[in-house]
């Protein structure tokens, strides 16, 4: 979450590659508007808040609009703009706002527009007035954005892209169970919309010359959590070796026939490599068959959702928050990268409540020029997990 100014003055600092773009009124949160690394802007999410940083009053209309124009203003600042944006991450509080903030959202884009999540959030957002979240990633103004679609797809009835690339970057929108074809329902268990899922992926990977061996990271909302090793099973079959990066969390989707929604991020390059988090003693873990703790790929590091639960802090957040913190500096360190090069996080905090608690820990880490960021009241698949972090890093 990032609170915002609409009129300001965007004041812009560096850290090596990474470019930290200020915008809107500094409330002391440890997280930047925007960052712009690597070719890429990577925008944090922002509510519909006012020059205050107060959330606005209104419906999700108005809170759309708000929290779009805020994006807008802070593109700006990082000389880019909405058209520019190659992916988009909506979260909403409820799902009955899905048409409202649709309709609003495509004024926005009135030709090809983003690729798109949505999902609908678990618990309250951190300013719990707020109605829609919103974090997008872009490319600078002028920069190469082409819109990928499989040659026998329908358009999406929905203001979005199946797929937008830049360059060797392929961002995939979140995808659900629905043929392709004549945007059908695909109705079915988790094994099966999973299957479609992911077939559907596939369909947007070879449109732009790549397959499943070039996705970096996933991104994965189950509406049940305890069909998570049903879900396993069938997406492991997808990726058999060096699997992407991946954060599966708990969410509603926007209708009540879908189990789960996959969005993916894919890199032809020569160079992906996967990394593993190294133990406190440096020795190597034992390999989890469905996630790589990292991708490193040309300069960019794509890190799994990170937990830090152990059996002596299971309520603790702060102390959970401590130790994600430190596995994920481990896997920073064994990628060849450091916290300085992290331009991007999101947070899964289960109970945001505990927001101050998390941001203790976290700012005990990062302390300045701070990665753009969202946290976001999702459920996490480990029953005693309180938080779980998901980085981009870049150098």
């Amino acid at each position: 979450m990032r609170t915002f100014a609409a009129l300001t003055i965007a004041i812009m600092t560096f850290a090596q590659a990474k470019q930290i773009i200020r915008t809107g009124p500094d409330l002391g949160l440890p997280f930047s508007p925007a960052v712009k690394a690597g070719g890429l802007i990577y925008v944090a999410g922002s509510l519909a808040t006012d020059a205050q940083g107060q959330v606005i009053k209104g419906d999700i209309k108005a809170q759309t609009r708000q929290v779009l124009e805020n994006h807008a203003a802070t593109l700006k600042a990082a000389g880019s703009s909405l058209a520019d944006a190659a992916s988009v991450m909506v979260y909403l509080r409820s799902a009955s706002d899905f048409a409202g903030m649709n309709e609003v959202y495509r004024t926005y884009w009135p030709k090809d527009p983003p690729a798109r999540t949505t999902v609908i959030v678990t618990a309250p957002f951190v300013l719990p007035d707020g109605l829609v979240e919103i974090s997008m990633v872009a490319v600078p103004a002028g920069g190469e954005r082409g819109v990928v679609h499989p040659s026998d797809w329908i358009q999406s009835p929905n203001p979005y892209s199946y797929g937008i690339k830049s360059g060797n970057t392929l961002f995939l929108s979140g995808l659900i169970s629905r043929n392709g074809k004549d945007n059908t329902v695909v109705k079915g268990d988790i094994t099966t919309q999973t299957k479609t899922v992911l077939d559907n992926g596939g369909a947007i990977l070879k449109a732009a010359g790549m397959g499943f061996g070039d996705v970096v990271s996933a991104r994965v909302f189950i509406t049940d959590a305890a069909a998570f090793q049903e879900m396993n099973t069938a997406y492991r079959t997808y990726f058999p070796t060096t699997p992407p990066a991946r954060a599966t969390v708990k969410s509603g989707l926007t209708a009540a026939d879908y189990l789960v929604e996959i969005t993916m991020v894919a890199v032809k390059d020569a160079s992906r490599a996967a990394i593993a988090t190294p133990t406190v003693d440096g020795t190597a873990p034992t390999p989890n068959p469905n996630l790589s703790s990292a991708i490193r790929v040309g300069n960019r590091l794509y890190l799994s959702g990170i937990l830090g639960n152990t059996a002596t802090n299971k309520t603790d957040v702060k102390g959970q928050t401590a130790e994600t913190m430190a596995r994920i500096g481990r896997t920073l360190k064994a990628a060849g990268f450091e916290w300085q090069n992290v331009v991007d996080s999101v947070v899964y905090l289960p109970d945001t409540s505990r927001f101050a608690d998390m941001n203790t820990a976290y700012r005990e880490v990062l302390s300045k020029d701070f990665p753009a960021r969202a946290t976001i009241g999702l459920g996490l698949m480990n029953a005693d997990g309180q938080v779980e972090i998901m980085m981009t890093a870049v150098k």
